[in-house]
């Protein structure tokens, strides 16, 4: 196994060298064939996956889990959709980020460019395998996949298809691979020297074993426990609305909504309404003793507000004030995706401002929180730190840079002795000669 692995990985690196100058168009036909693969695969990929999904009910696996397991027809057609979408997007290699004149004839240039190998582990959802690796490759990136072993014959099927697809354009093979097992996950975390990132997608348990145990970088995607707060100042009905959508709209989500946290004085009329909208859609109600005095629901222990659900039950929480709110938010969020709803333009810009998150939203859902949603084609995942990359990690995310100096002869000998001078002049953010 350990050869296996080691294996993957040395043919992930030797292709990654060779992806960062795979032109665009190339890159862009590897993932049309991706598309076309799926659609003409489409009975043999839901054959494979109804048997792990018949495998998974046998050993009882979680209902969220269940739903994020299954590759529907509408799951399938979204997959090309977002490859297609992914195709129409620009080159994010190339991209030139600074361009300044050091010196007559000595131009520099800040230029965007692959990481290189990376590995990624994420749960049972056979589509983000087919997400993150569209990403990887246009973005000039090799992967190494780990999605969970729930989804194991669906995403062997997949990784055939965008290999077949790779082989048919000309595009370096290796790029793409999937590991099997959790030993192999072990294997991939010793190799520093071939992996430049590992992106695990779970808990904040998982990213932190992941971090302990490898000594390549790492840059987690951790749980989402969002929160939705309900201002004093609201549209009532728009935000039962937008409460409802958040928490209802897709249980098995890492950006529905999780806590909700309600203004005092708006309490008594806001909380039946909404009580009675999600008891429609067959949520369990959990709230403090404020919340309990007002409507029919559960009581909510500390550990609650702690819980990332991805489940039709619901944490409510009365509070004060908006800083109440804000400092809630900060102390139990993960720091994901947390929505205000308020008319209040000012109180809306402090709740922006202070919550320490990667997406604040401001009256509408928390669903909106996702990479093809925001036009990144697809997305890694949400980064919920805030090195390199923060909220949903598209192409962008992906890549890194490097400094290009074009010179015509200039030392520092010349600088030092006065023979040339710096002038630090602004250049246009194109590179020579194109």
């Amino acid at each position: 196994m350990e050869h296996n692995v080691l294996h993957m990985a040395q043919e992930a690196r030797k292709a990654a060298r060779q992806l960062a100058a795979v032109s665009l168009e190339q890159r862009n036909a590897v993932l049309l064939a991706v598309a076309e693969g799926i659609a003409a695969n489409k009975q043999e990929i839901m054959a494979a996956n109804a048997l792990d999904v018949e495998q998974a009910t046998a050993e009882n696996l979680a209902a969220p889990l269940l739903s994020r397991l299954k590759v529907t027809d509408r799951k399938c057609d979204r997959m090309i959709e977002g490859l297609r979408a992914l195709a129409q997007l620009p080159d994010p290699l190339g991209h030139v980020q600074y361009a300044k004149e050091l010196s007559p004839g000595l131009n520099l240039y800040r230029v965007a460019c692959p990481i290189g190998v990376i590995g990624v582990i994420f749960e049972s959802r056979p589509d983000a395998l087919v997400q993150i690796s569209s990403l990887c490759l246009k973005s000039g990136n090799a992967v190494l996949l780990k999605g969970g072993r729930e989804a194991l014959r669906t995403n062997i099927v997949l990784t055939r298809i965008i290999r077949q697809a790779s082989e048919s354009v000309g595009v370096p093979m290796g790029w793409c691979d999937l590991l099997q097992s959790r030993e192999d996950v072990s294997e991939m975390l010793k190799l520093h020297e071939l992996i430049d990132l590992i992106i695990p997608r779970g808990s904040n348990a998982f990213v932190q074993y992941i971090m302990q145990n490898s000594q390549i970088p790492v840059l987690g995607h951790a749980e989402g426990l969002c929160h939705v707060y309900v201002d004093e100042n609201i549209d009532m009905e728009q935000a039962v609305k937008l409460a409802v959508d958040s928490k209802t709209q897709n249980l098995s989500v890492c950006n529905a909504a999780e806590t909700m946290l309600v203004h005092r004085k708006i309490a008594a009329e806001f909380l039946p309404l909404v009580a009675e909208k999600l008891k429609e859609k067959g949520t369990e109600l959990r709230g403090d003793a404020r919340t309990q005095s007002l409507i029919d629901c559960l009581p909510a222990a500390e550990e609650d507000w702690q819980t990332e659900y991805l489940d039709s039950i619901i944490s409510i929480k009365i509070v004060d004030s908006i800083d109440e709110a804000i400092d809630h938010v900060n102390h139990y969020g993960s720091h994901h995706t947390d929505s205000i709803l308020t008319t209040d333009a000012a109180a809306a810009e402090r709740f922006m401002t202070l919550v320490d998150s990667a997406d604040v939203f401001w009256n509408c859902s928390t669903r909106f929180s996702d990479g093809f949603l925001f036009g990144f084609g697809a997305e890694v995942g949400i980064a919920t730190g805030k090195i390199h990359a923060r909220g949903p990690m598209g192409m962008e995310g992906l890549c890194t840079y490097k400094y290009r100096l074009y010179g015509s002869g200039q030392t520092l000998t010349d600088l030092n002795s006065g023979a040339i001078s710096l002038t630090h002049k602004d250049l246009p953010l194109q590179l020579p000669g194109k």
